[in-house]
């Protein structure tokens, strides 16, 4: 019985977590200048924050996501791309790590989720195409939905 207290106990606290880092995320997301849509997204590893991102253009480039026919313009990174170029700037390690973005991934930014070993995705809002999340899984990315934290 007391196993089952402890691990009812660190789930309660995970899901507490993931809530408020997604709430995080959420805030995030509202630093885009993209109209379309804005989604933020954060890394956490080991208790911190390594990471934040959110959809936008490159540095240097106008802020302007959107083309004027309202097309997003091809050079417009993903909140999760932004977040795992940061960790390769910085001193730090996806390995491991949990995603939180709310908006789930696509299939291109799911191969650098991959690719960086970050191990758990929690995502609010389910992409149209879900392909990114089908690659994830396959490849043993444990994925949560919280829809709304």
């Amino acid at each position: 019985m007391t196993g089952d207290l402890i691990k009812y106990t660190d789930s309660a606290k995970q899901e507490r977590y993931d809530r408020a880092y997604l709430k995080m995320a959420r805030e995030w997301a509202k630093l885009s200048h993209c109209q379309r849509k804005q989604v933020g997204a954060l890394i956490v590893k080991n208790g911190m924050i390594i990471a934040d991102g959110y959809n936008g253009t490159p540095s240097g480039f106008e802020n302007d996501c959107e083309d004027c026919d309202g097309d997003t313009k091809w050079y417009v990174l993903h909140a999760e791309a932004n977040a795992i170029t940061k960790v390769a700037r910085s001193n730090n390690s996806a390995e491991n790590a949990t995603l939180y973005i709310t908006l789930s991934p696509c299939k291109d930014c799911s191969k650098l989720i991959l690719q960086v070993g970050i191990k758990r995705v929690v995502y609010m809002i389910e992409y149209k195409d879900d392909s990114g999340l089908q690659f994830l899984r396959q490849a043993g990315i444990e994925l949560v939905q919280i829809e709304e934290p």
